[in-house]
């Protein structure tokens, strides 16, 4: 009874570690809706003129901690007095602070003081502008080896830094710690609960560093964690309570606020770090009919695929993806092992990332069931041993104490690591936030296309492992940054770029990788430069992107009002109702699910282990539960993003 009952503890501590939805689970009641981000009392200055001259970092510091030294940049304005600057100086030494360095001829100066007294310098007739005497920064190992780092600087005078600036991604998951130094005072502009617990804080964990992985900014440890778009604004939709459940009914109503509240927070992204079994066929299945929703309301619907991919002997698992990674308009996100590299020379498929093909079926009045078996997930993005923001005291850190990243002495600034195709999925949620600031006119099917396309390919690895291959962001904003904005009323084989076509390569820190070049499809794989020189059926609304092909009487063909001539079909592994129809041998690399059922009926696999009503089923053997469990927890057990100590805890 010991045994059984510690593991049982382990299992509802690691239920945990994905935030996958539990079905049947109470959905807590009505939502509560918060307009915005709670935000402590105005104590700084206010935002008028006065207020203008101190930058926001700046009075974020005042706000948390106004009796602290700060070290800042006082600006000066031109005076015609000769003793103005030694005025200024004078002051700065009467309100208690010291002038360290003096710059620019003496019109600059660097000054230590309390940042109590800021607003009466700023109050000064000859301070121009006060900012914080930031760390010099550094690129973070997420965004540099996703290749973020690299397409910061492909914006144009209308869109500025590469860094989704004015793009909303709606975090669907456990809530967001808003005060975490992560995101800045203005970021989260908008917050609700589904779960009935009335609060969009994050007591389990889980959601606040979703949100960093995507949107985190640049403030902690000089910049090592900088998320993916750093700059977006971020929708916080708590649908995961502070146990890390939820229902499939939270979830809908969340992505049903986020389409109808589209347009007031520009959401352009979801984010679905979370899941359940797939069982149904995707055109059954609720969860997918509400995210085929989103996407028709033209939303970039980002799904985690599940942490399914491997047995309790390390055998690998295909047929696992979870609902709703199994929906065709969503794009479905594995995860990558980078090893804690920035170079993509030995980056792999993380072991625990679910593989396809999809297993959700309906079964025809004969009794007969019919497999969607559709090629997913679409994309991997690292998702082993990332280092993120904490929310504190959570639930998941106090039952793992090895979770904390043990950054700072600051619960503003402290880090966690979290391994899992939760992880992975809002890389790309950020990446597609930096395509539609680039281009805003990409449609969610050109936004997943130019993902697919620009992806690099990992050597000996299937499409129902990798999908298209690695997420590649600096190739893929080059490329968004090319494609025509005036997309409506576009035909079949129009001209799709503005200029010439762009290398399809890329290198990151130092390695050099061809683009895979093609996009998936529901059973294989279509490549060849007229993807994304001429626009294609399959880019536009109304259409999904894996509609390009069609299956008949066996044969794979394709559809020639969709796909422009130029295209090319592969010869890859083609499933119709279970059988396999091409070359290629699946069932020799690994172990095919059948029938939606992970494992044994009644349990949920999903960056670690649900269990329907939270009690072990009978049917689930415990070493197998107890291995995907310890492997969720900790990753694939190799070297991994390394710990950055935060220099400044109290900043």
């Amino acid at each position: 009874m010991k045994t059984t009952n510690s593991f049982l503890k382990l299992l509802a501590a690691v239920l945990l570690v994905s935030s996958f939805v539990t079905m049947g689970f109470p959905s807590g009641g009505q939502s509560v809706v918060a307009q915005s981000k709670s935000k402590p009392p105005q104590q700084g200055p206010p935002p008028d003129a006065q207020g203008s001259k101190i930058s926001s970092d700046l009075q974020d510091a005042f706000n948390h901690a106004p009796e602290r030294l700060v070290r800042v940049i006082v600006d000066t304005t031109p005076s015609p007095t000769s003793n103005a600057f030694s005025k200024l100086r004078a002051r700065i030494g009467e309100m208690g602070g010291t002038v360290i360095r003096s710059l620019n001829g003496g019109k600059t100066t660097s000054v230590e003081i309390a940042a109590s007294a800021i607003r009466a310098l700023a109050s000064d007739n000859g301070v121009k502008y006060i900012c914080l005497d930031r760390a010099t920064q550094v690129a973070g190992h997420l965004e540099t080896t996703t290749g973020a780092a690299a397409a910061r600087s492909y914006g144009t005078a209308a869109t500025g830094t590469i860094d989704g600036n004015g793009v909303g991604i709606a975090v669907l998951d456990s809530g967001i710690y808003t005060a975490h130094h992560s995101f800045s005072s203005d970021r989260v502009v908008a917050s609700i609960d589904f779960t009935g617990e009335g609060r969009t804080d994050d007591p389990f964990g889980h959601g606040t560093h979703v949100a960093s992985v995507a949107a985190g900014n640049n403030h902690v440890s000089a910049g090592a964690y900088t998320g993916v778009a750093p700059r977006a604004k971020l929708i916080n939709v708590r649908v995961l309570d502070s146990q890390g459940r939820g229902s499939l009914s939270n979830t809908i109503a969340g992505i049903d606020w986020c389409i109808a509240n589209k347009g007031l927070y520009n959401i352009r992204v979801l984010n679905l770090s979370l899941g359940a079994t797939a069982v149904d066929s995707y055109v059954n299945d609720p969860l997918c009919q509400a995210v085929r929703r989103a996407f028709d309301a033209g939303i970039v619907v980002c799904v985690a695929a599940g942490n399914s991919g491997k047995d309790q002997n390390g055998n690998k698992v295909f047929g696992a993806i979870h609902s709703p990674g199994i929906e065709p308009s969503a794009l479905t996100v594995g995860a990558a092992n980078t090893l804690g590299t920035n170079s993509r020379a030995d980056d792999s498929v993380a072991s625990f990332s679910s593989r396809g093909p999809t297993r959700g079926y309906y079964t025809d009045t004969s009794g007969v069931k019919h497999y969607d078996n559709l090629i997913k997930p679409d994309l991997i993005a690292p998702g082993n041993k990332i280092l993120e923001a904490e929310s504190p005291n959570n639930h998941l850190v106090a039952d793992n104490p090895l979770l904390d990243g043990n950054v700072s002495t600051s619960p503003y600034h402290e880090m966690m690591t979290m391994s899992g195709t939760s992880m992975a999925t809002p890389a790309a949620a950020g990446a597609a936030a930096l395509l539609l600031q680039r281009n805003p006119y990409l449609t969610p099917n050109l936004v997943k296309a130019v993902l697919e396309y620009t992806a690099q390919p990992l050597p000996g690895v299937s499409n129902y492992e990798q999908g298209a291959g690695e997420l590649n962001i600096e190739g893929a904003v080059r490329l968004a940054g090319l494609i025509r904005t005036d997309l409506a009323g576009r035909y079949l084989g129009d001209v799709l770029l503005t200029g010439a076509t762009p290398t399809a390569s890329t290198s990151i820190a130092g390695y050099s990788f061809n683009w895979g070049g093609g996009i998936i499809q529901k059973w294989n794989f279509i490549y060849g430069s007229a993807l994304i020189t001429k626009f294609q059926g399959i880019y536009g609304s109304g259409v999904l992107l894996s509609s390009g092909t069609l299956l008949s009487n066996g044969t794979l063909l394709a559809d020639g009002t969709l796909l422009s001539s130029g295209t090319l079909l592969s010869e890859g592994v083609i499933f119709s109702d279970g059988t396999l129809l091409s070359s290629g041998t699946l069932l020799s690399e690994g172990t095919l699910l059948a029938d939606g059922t992970l494992l044994a009926d009644g349990t949920l696999l999903a960056d670690g282990v649900m269990l329907s009503d939270s009690t072990l089923a009978s049917s689930t053997p415990a070493s197998v539960a107890q291995a995907l469990a310890m492997a969720a927890l900790s990753g694939d057990q190799t070297s991994s993003m390394a710990p950055e100590p935060d220099p400044d805890p109290l900043n």
